[in-house]
C-alpha cells in the first residue's frame, strides 16, 4: 500500500522551476534514498512533503489523504516527521529537555493541569519522561543527558534530533542528510539506528549525498534532477545508471 504519494508537484521561486510535475510514491515500511546534484530539488521536495512549503501545484497523499499545504504540526499528528539537513536543537536547553520536548500534546502542557497538577498530567509527564530516557539510552546519549546541547559535536546533534524525531513516535520519517558532517564511525551507528527502525515498521525516506552509505541502506533510489524525476530502482541498477552518472559527474547539476 502506497503511504505517501506525490503527484504532479510543481513548485517555482521567481520563475525558475525548483519541482517541476515531480510525481513518486513510496509504500509501506520502505527504506528509500532521494538523491541527485546541488540543486536536484532534494530538500525543496522535502519541504512540500513535510509542510514547510505550499507547492504550486500537484498534491501531496498521505496514508490516503490529501495533505497538500498542511502545515507541519498536522502532519506530525498524523504520523509524518522530518529532520533537517542544519540540526534545530534548542542550544541552551539539556539534551533531556529537547528530547521531552518533541512530545505529543499532553494535559501538563494546558494551563489549568498544568496549575492544578492533575492525576493525568502527572502521569503524563512521567511517560514521558520514560520514553524521553529510553530514547537517549538507544542513542548512547544517556551521559550527555544533562549537558547543554550546544555543547554537543555534529554528529551528536544528529543523534539527538533522531532521538526527538521518535518521541512523536511517527508512521514516516523523512531524514534530510543524517549522516552530513558525520565522521565514519558515527555514520555506521547513524545507519544502523535508521535499519533498526525501518525494520520495526517505520517508513523512512532518506536524502544523502554519501552515495556508498546510502546504497548500502536504502533498497530503492529515488533520484532527481532539476526538479525531474531521473530515475529509480533498487540501488545498484540505479548507480550503474548512465543517466545518473552523468548527472553527477557530467555537470548536470
Amino acid at each position: 500500500m502506497s503511504r505517501l504519494t506525490v503527484d504532479g508537484l510543481v513548485v517555482e521561486f521567481g520563475g525558475l522551476r525548483a519541482i517541476d510535475d515531480l510525481s513518486v510514491s513510496v509504500e509501506s515500511g520502505e527504506l528509500v534514498g532521494v538523491m541527485g546534484p546541488n540543486g536536484a530539488g532534494k530538500s525543496t521536495f522535502f519541504n512540500c512533503v513535510s509542510g514547510v512549503l505550499t507547492p504550486d501545484s500537484g498534491s501531496v497523499v498521505l496514508d490516503g489523504t490529501d495533505v497538500t499545504g498542511a502545515p507541519p504540526e498536522r502532519l506530525a499528528r498524523a504520523g509524518l516527521v522530518r529532520t533537517f539537513q542544519d540540526t534545530r536543537e534548542l542550544e541552551t536547553m539539556t539534551v533531556r529537555e529537547n528530547v521531552r520536548l518533541a512530545a505529543r500534546d499532553h494535559p501538563g502542557e494546558r494551563t489549568v493541569p498544568a496549575l492544578l497538577g492533575s492525576d493525568d498530567a502527572r502521569t503524563t509527564e512521567d511517560t514521558v519522561g520514560e520514553r524521553a530516557d529510553e530514547l537517549i539510552d538507544t542513542f548512547d546519549l544517556t551521559h550527555l543527558a544533562d549537558a547543554y546541547s550546544g555543547s554537543l559535536s555534529g554528529g551528536q546533534r544528529k543523534l539527538l534530533e533522531l532521538a526527538r524525531a521518535l518521541m512523536v513516535d511517527p508512521d514516516v520519517l523523512l531524514l534530510d542528510e543524517p549522516f552530513a558532517g558525520v565522521n565514519p564511525s558515527l555514520t555506521r551507528e547513524i545507519a544502523e539506528h535508521i535499519r533498526a527502525l525501518n525494520e520495526a515498521g517505520t517508513t523512512v525516506v532518506v536524502i544523502e549525498h554519501e552515495l556508498e552509505t546510502l546504497t548500502d541502506l536504502a533498497e530503492r533510489l529515488i533520484v532527481l534532477q532539476q526538479g525531474t524525476l531521473l530515475v529509480e530502482g533498487e540501488p545498484d541498477a540505479v548507480v550503474a545508471d548512465e543517466r545518473v552518472v552523468d548527472a553527477y559527474l557530467g555537470g548536470g547539476a
